[in-house]
């Protein structure tokens, strides 16, 4: 036998191990409807159905205790912003915010949701105007370097990704700073609520994390759980590390597995199974609440030729099941806004924007299309009032 593959063999056998996966202890299959936040009970429910803390305590209490609860929006107008993935197109909605505030007329968000790239624009968009600055620059001075770093081979053979998301984490720990979390958590006291939406990689179904909530929670770990959450949002399956996050059942620690919320949805306000008509009767909402959803992307489909390569016509398919399926989201919101009384409002990029990126995060890409965005709010966004290819009876 000769030497050179025995040590070839040893050698790939060493990096194998080293690239093992982190350890994971999941939450029984029994448990999985039990396991909570410790400390923030009621930080998260799941996106498929009515929260039960809903059923038990908003959807019954008095007008005394809403009135309390949720002062700063209690007898008040709602507005709803619903920020979709996107990856890089994320900097179109980051322009058109920051365009809608130089027009005086961008109102305070009673509710802000976001999956994706779009969990990263939340919590600015959720705090107002005063953060577009940042906004802006997190949507035009980063690059793919900032976002992620490939493995090599034999990482990825052995491991759970392609890329590790350092860099990302730097980022969150940069931006989504203690001082802000306290803002949400102050906010969040006044009645009004960011959403993040992941999706339980085992249970196979989204969840809705009340960031607020944690906020204001008394967990020591707080502000790296939120960066988890974020990051988690942000994680796509394969492409990159699904985030662990701590959870209890019965007593006992054990992590959950989160990735990208667009896997579950692009772009979601709230859940279907939430009477919403009760609780603007609850909460004495003036008028009709608007609800505005800023989708970064491009809706109309594109030609691209192929080559029978399995990778271009993976990454095609991909990008296809994407665009139908944020259409479909757009619909099932769209239904909602009918049912409860709201006003539908949409914005997307323009077919007529034809930048290419150089790579997946450009930033010369990023800040025209910022710049494209801020333009387009400035000049007074014609907010669409159905979904594309839906026409509105006269």
């Amino acid at each position: 036998m000769k030497i050179i593959p025995l040590i070839t063999i040893s050698l790939v056998v060493t990096l194998a191990g080293c690239a093992t996966a982190p350890a994971h202890h999941a939450v029984p299959k029994n448990l999985i409807t039990e396991a909570a936040l410790t400390e923030v009970p009621h930080g998260r429910f799941w996106g498929d159905e009515l929260p039960k803390f809903s059923r038990e305590s908003l959807l019954k209490m008095q007008d005394s205790e809403a009135r309390r609860n949720f002062s700063g929006i209690y007898a008040k107008p709602h507005n709803y912003l619903a920020i979709s993935g996107g990856g890089a197109n994320g900097a179109f909605g980051a322009g058109l915010l920051a365009g809608w505030s130089a027009t005086g007329t961008r109102p305070e968000f009673t509710m802000v949701t976001g999956v994706s790239t779009g969990a990263l624009t939340a919590p600015f968009a959720f705090l107002g105007s005063d953060y577009d600055d940042q906004l802006k620059e997190v949507f035009t001075t980063i690059s793919t370097k900032d976002i992620a770093i490939k493995r090599n081979v034999i990482a990825v053979a052995f491991g759970d990704s392609i890329a590790k998301t350092d860099p990302l984490k730097k980022l969150l720990k940069k931006y989504i700073t203690v001082e802000m979390i306290e803002a949400i958590a102050r906010e969040t006291k006044r009645g009004r609520r960011l959403f993040i939406g992941t999706v339980n990689l085992e249970a196979g179904r989204p969840v809705i994390w009340n960031i607020g909530y944690i906020a204001a929670s008394n967990r020591s770990d707080k502000v790296e759980l939120i960066h988890d959450i974020l990051l988690a949002s942000a994680s796509i399956p394969v492409a990159f590390p699904p985030v662990s996050i701590p959870v209890e059942a019965n007593g006992v620690l054990y992590d959950e597995l989160h990735v990208d919320g667009g896997t579950g949805s692009q772009v979601f306000v709230y859940p279907a199974a939430i009477d919403w008509r009760k609780i603007k009767r609850i909460l004495k909402v003036k008028g009709k609440p608007n609800v505005y959803v800023i989708r970064n992307s491009f809706l109309d489909p594109n030609y691209l030729g192929m080559k029978r390569n399995l990778l271009p016509i993976g990454m095609r398919t991909i990008d296809s099941l994407i665009r139908t399926q944020g259409i479909g989201d757009l619909y099932q919101i769209y239904a909602l806004t009918k049912r409860d009384g709201n006003e539908f409002n949409l914005a997307y990029i323009p077919p007529d924007f034809t930048e290419e990126p150089k790579e997946d995060f450009d930033p010369v890409y990023m800040t025209k299309l910022y710049e494209r965005g801020y333009q387009m709010g400035v000049d007074g966004y014609p907010w669409k009032k159905a979904p594309p290819g839906f026409i509105i009876p006269q």
